[in-house]
């Protein structure tokens, strides 16, 4: 069986403005195996995010082939996109994305919600994903009571509750200091080495390196593949900072 998540051949994607033509996305050919912890990076403009949407089922190509764990999704209708997103797809945004008048264990119980699953089962699923990012004794806290870090892995738990096979995050670290960022990093690799497939969009090469492999995009292309056989370490690296617990900071 193969072990391919997602396969694309020469898929593009345009954008049309008036009578201008966009090519956000040329030709790209790329597969990515279950279980990889893979890096997208490349400047503002360089594809990176066309990429993501297309990954994550928020948009169609204009033209290629999209295979997602083997199962043809390049022409799907807005419904089916939306189905394989919430059963097979977990999102994590820089800015968190958490409702600010929810509890923890309300936010991360919301795609349970689109999905149908019963009331006691999403409770149940939402308590142990806060478990397992740590924030067992945080569940009935709103977003205004936690710090940054602790938001990211509210969102990091609500893209874990459906089981997902991926887990893409768009700039995960950006609106964080340097240290909680390392421990987002390390929960990444934590989830990766239980077998979740991760992909980060990124345009620093410091986040990158956290990952096995980096694809740099620039100008809708792939234009440079590196396997990263030294990976940083994130646990490791946290020990530097004599501490590898959240860090407690209020915001407003």
């Amino acid at each position: 069986m193969s072990q391919e998540l997602i396969k694309t051949s020469n898929l593009s994607r345009n954008y049309y403005l008036g009578d201008n033509v966009v090519m956000a996305l040329k030709d790209v050919s790329m597969t990515i195996n279950k279980g990889e912890f893979l890096a997208i990076m490349g400047p503002s403009g360089s594809g990176k995010s066309t990429v993501m949407n297309l990954i994550g089922c928020l948009d169609t190509p204009t033209s290629g082939q999209f295979f997602f764990d083997n199962f043809d999704v390049a022409n799907l209708s807005t419904d089916e996109l939306a189905e394989i997103r919430n059963e097979k797809i977990g999102f994590v945004f820089q800015s968190f994305n958490l409702l600010a008048r929810t509890s923890a264990l309300e936010n991360v119980q919301l795609p349970m919600m689109y999905s149908g699953a019963d009331r006691i089962k999403r409770k149940e699923a939402a308590e142990q994903v806060l478990r397992q990012v740590g924030l067992a004794d945080r569940m009935d806290h709103q977003p205004s009571q936690l710090s940054g870090g602790q938001q990211q892995r509210v969102a990091v738990a609500r893209a874990l509750v459906n089981n997902p096979s991926l887990i893409l995050a768009d700039e995960p670290t950006g609106a964080l200091d340097t240290k909680t960022g390392i421990e987002i990093m390390a929960l990444f690799q934590q989830l990766n080495s239980s077998g979740i497939t991760i992909i980060i969009i990124t345009h620093e090469y410091d986040v990158a390196q956290f990952a096995n492999r980096i694809l740099r995009f620039k100008d809708g292309e792939i234009v440079d593949e590196e396997i990263n056989a030294e990976r940083i370490d994130a646990e490791a690296l946290l020990k530097d900072y004599g501490n590898t617990q959240p860090k407690e900071v209020n915001i407003a």
